[in-house]
């Protein structure tokens, strides 16, 4: 029988939809006890009602998936699996999308996004993880079983069986020969849409370096990046930064800041006394340098005040309240959500009083008109798509669409206009995105300077230097002598850290 046959054989119910059903509150199958597999265990159930939750209610999977491992008593192996199960689906879900219209006799988009949500673990299961094929699919079908119905159960069995004949680099090397063009079969081998596939290997050319760079770019988004923290300067020293924690506590030195340490796999950051407090901060080492980098840049005249324009979710507003307190400087963050804005203040409540003159909420857009040339540094980070952390957040690569570009270049364009008002002459703006997207990156800038007479570009490459730890040697790609040398854009892939882009401008 056809998987097609057996998929329509299914209960009817099993087309309903909602985040009832992804949590195992559908139906069940009337089918004998002695004829149905055992239900799955916990840790695959878990996966399966993280994908649906991300799917139904666009939350992230970082988000959903630790509160549910505590609320079902998961740790140790099974909450590792679960999370590897959960998270390497979400990222490598265009490369098993791609192998399983190849196994399904009909579009994948006819499928119940629950059915397909089982495929896609069972795919995870049989290709990216160390699983007997036996036991990926029997316990697959018994997921389905529990949490779709027996119907589908028939068709996923069939399908899995099919996926699991053929080794991950036979199917890999099929999806290379039948791609229309070589974007495509980047695109599907690394698990990425096509447009942003294409968009990060323009930002490569854009950034002088070679765009066969492209799929190691796209295996670097598909690898779990390791927590970096924070030591905030000032407030807990670096080689401090365990203390009280235990001795089975441990972290690494950064590679490119003094103040990025590298937490050792196996350890909640929050157990760390330093976090608990405030003193330091879970905060990704790219992020961390373009902070420092701002803090760094050559400016004219006082150094008193400074202002983040966006400043939640709060990690750069507390490092450089830390910085600035070591200078005698105050600080305004400002954000346009309540919500973020709770969370800015809750980062900065290691920080010594007086140092933050206010956190405040407001649309970023108007602050330069409300408060012309009080400010002698500005960060903007820039709302962006994001593309500069899919390794973090491997659902937004799914989200995004080219469509979100229009609205979010005009909007940081006209932060940064504001943020350019806001700054006084002879001061400095540090215009940041999470993203190596060129129209978010020198095209903003570009498009800005251009309708301005007041502003140099500034030599952001030296800064970064000028702030990283002793000895460090760091590839910025070619200067081209034109703006784009000097812009820092870093790289997953090259540096180890999120694509972050870095412009720094002074006001004449």
């Amino acid at each position: 029988m056809s998987e097609d046959r057996r998929d329509e054989r299914r209960n009817p119910r099993g087309r309903q939809r909602g985040a009832a059903r992804s949590r195992g509150q559908g139906h069940r199958s009337a089918q004998a006890p002695s004829e149905r597999r055992r239900r799955t265990d916990p840790a695959r159930t878990a996966a399966y009602d993280v994908l649906r939750e991300v799917d139904t209610s666009d939350a992230y999977a970082n988000l959903v998936l630790p509160p549910l491992l505590r609320e079902r008593g998961l740790s140790g192996r099974d909450a590792g699996f679960a999370t590897e199960l959960a998270y390497g689906t979400l990222r490598l879900r265009g490369r098993y999308d791609a192998i399983l219209a190849r196994c399904v006799s009909r579009p994948l988009d006819r499928l119940d996004p629950e059915v397909l949500d089982v495929l896609r673990l069972g795919a995870h299961q049989l290709l990216g993880m160390r699983v007997p094929a036996h036991a990926a699919v029997s316990e697959t079908v018994a997921l389905c079983r529990d949490r779709v119905g027996a119907g589908p159960a028939q068709m996923v069995n069939a399908v899995l069986r099919a996926v699991g004949r053929r080794p991950l680099d036979e199917w890999l090397d099929e999806l290379r020969a039948d791609a229309p063009d070589a974007v495509t079969a980047l695109a599907q081998v690394g698990s990425h849409p096509v447009w942003v596939t294409r968009a990060l290997r323009e930002a490569l050319h854009g950034a002088g370096r070679d765009v066969g760079e492209t799929a190691d770019l796209l295996d670097a988004d598909n690898t779990p990046p390791r927590v970096t923290l924070v030591a905030r300067p000032g407030l807990v020293d670096a080689d401090a930064l365990t203390d009280g924690a235990g001795d089975d506590v441990h972290v690494e030195a950064g590679r490119w800041a003094p103040t990025a340490r590298v937490l050792v796999a196996g350890t909640d950051p929050a157990d760390l006394p330093a976090v608990a407090d405030g003193r330091a901060g879970v905060q990704d080492e790219g992020s961390q340098l373009v902070t420092l980098a701002l803090a760094a840049a050559p400016l004219d005249g006082r150094d008193a005040r400074w202002l983040d324009l966006c400043a939640g979710p709060g990690g750069k507003a507390a490092l450089l309240a830390a910085l600035a307190a070591r200078r005698d400087a105050r600080l305004v963050a400002n954000e346009l959500q309540p919500h973020r804005a709770r969370l800015v203040r809750q980062g900065l409540r290691a920080v010594p009083d007086g140092v933050v003159e206010q956190v405040r909420t407001g649309d970023g857009r108007e602050l330069g008109t409300e408060e012309p040339g009080a400010y002698d540094r500005v960060l903007v980070d820039a709302p962006c798509t994001g593309l500069g952390a899919l390794r973090r957040r491997p659902e937004s690569r799914w989200r995004r669409t080219p469509a979100d570009l229009g609205v979010l270049t005009r909007l940081q364009g006209e932060l940064l206009h504001s943020a350019l008002d806001a700054v006084r002459p002879g001061g400095v703006v540090a215009y940041v995105t999470c993203s190596p997207h060129l129209a978010e990156t020198r095209l903003v800038v570009d498009d800005v300077l251009r309708r301005r007479d007041d502003v140099t570009r500034l030599d952001a490459r030296a800064a970064v230097r000028d702030v990283l730890v002793p000895g460090a040697q760091i590839d910025l790609g070619p200067d081209d002598g034109g703006a784009g040398g000097l812009d820092v854009q870093l790289w997953p892939h090259v540096h180890g850290t999120d694509a972050m882009h870095l412009t720094l401008l002074r006001r004449g």
